[in-house]
């Protein structure tokens, strides 16, 4: 095997902030569809019916656009981009790493790709990322379903990422800056378990019969296709649990500790927005999920492979 600085796999760190360029490229492109997805995911929260004040995604996009401005429909992007570098920076920098001490510990070969190890090493990966990012993701939501014109859900307002958690530690303490990270995990090991896993196979589907060359962009691009769709099936019902966690109201519990008033834990805010709302509440947003999800990955894996690439020419 050749010993040529190109040769060598990235470390930790480098795979790191190479994946969390990637991520903040493409959250600066996919955030209006977050914005739309959040605030859809809060619509007639646990109400059998419910008088609709967004009707679609692109609908949700426009008004928020007309009554708020390029801001509205970028709200959040500032915490957006530290939670992405933690987040994407972990998935992406430490999924090689984790898969190849899995294949180590079950006796099998580190280059190998297998699709159970993959999978095992993408939600680890994910765990890792989301529970360095939950506090960036807490105010990130809350300041996404946050509309001064046509409010949904519980609104929180705050001026900027550093009052949104200044005051949330000064009224819950640093508890109140871990919520909802049980949910963050599900969620985003859920979407890491797939993430990656479909991409790499995918990509080594279409190399090894020839139907596209290695390094070509076209590659990448119909690999984070692909991978983009499984993410969002797969993802979906937890992550309108977390956007509720997130944002319900709390209230001093009887143990002297912040609470919430509507969720004990994602699983009870799955099961009470299946008996409110049906299925269909678990999915809710689910369009404007994927607007967001696809480009999403589609730029953040394509980018991460042409900025890894990048990378290794210079450095050798």
């Amino acid at each position: 095997m050749s010993s040529s600085p190109e040769a060598r796999p990235l470390s930790t760190t480098e795979g790191f902030i190479c994946g969390g360029i990637a991520a903040c490229i493409a959250v600066t492109i996919s955030n209006p569809a977050e914005v739309a997805k959040t605030r859809l995911q809060l619509q007639g929260e646990l109400a059998k019916t419910t008088q609709k004040v967004y009707n679609n995604a692109l609908d949700a996009m426009s008004k928020t656009y007309r009554n708020e401005g390029i801001r509205g429909i970028q709200r959040g992007l500032g915490p957006a981009y530290v939670y992405q570098i933690l987040l994407n920076g972990s998935r992406l920098g430490f999924y090689e790493p984790f898969r190849r001490n899995i294949n180590r510990f079950v006796g099998r070969r580190p280059e190998e790709q297998l699709p159970l190890t993959a999978i095992i090493a993408g939600a680890s990966s994910g765990a890792v990322g989301a529970s360095l990012g939950n506090p960036l993701f807490l105010i990130k939501a809350r300041m996404q379903a946050y509309s001064p014109s046509l409010p949904v859900g519980t609104q929180h307002h705050y001026r900027s990422s550093f009052h949104a958690l200044s005051t949330i530690f000064r009224a819950e303490g640093p508890r109140g800056l871990i919520r909802g990270m049980d949910a963050a995990i599900l969620r985003t090991s859920m979407g890491s378990s797939v993430q990656l896993p479909s991409y790499n196979l995918t990509k080594n589907f279409l190399v090894s019969r020839d139907i596209l060359p290695a390094n070509s962009a076209w590659t990448f691009l119909a690999s984070s296709s692909v991978s983009g769709i499984c993410v969002c099936i797969v993802m979906q019902p937890a992550d309108t649990a977390l956007t509720r966690m997130y944002n319900q109201p709390t209230v001093l519990g009887p143990n002297g500790k912040m609470v919430g008033t509507l969720y004990k834990n994602p699983i009870d805010c799955l099961w009470k927005t299946f008996k409110a709302e049906g299925v269909r509440g678990w999915y809710k947003g689910s369009t404007a999920h994927f607007m967001r999800i696809a480009p999403h990955t589609i730029i953040t894996l394509t980018a991460n492979d042409l900025i890894i690439n990048l990378y290794k020419r210079m450095r050798n």
